[in-house]
């Protein structure tokens, strides 16, 4: 489960530093919550087994 919420996350990392770096902060934004949001459902996946 792990493994799995990190690389997730780290990618969509990755995405919102190119959105920074193309100058769109609010796209950033946008990839970051919804990464959050994906690592929190998998966490009360992994929880609930």
């Amino acid at each position: 489960m792990f493994k799995k919420m990190y690389l997730l996350l780290f990618n969509r990392v990755t995405d919102a530093l190119d959105a920074l770096a193309a100058g769109n902060t609010a796209r950033a934004g946008e990839i970051l919550v919804r990464a959050q949001q994906a690592c929190e459902e998998l966490y009360i996946e992994g929880t609930e087994e």
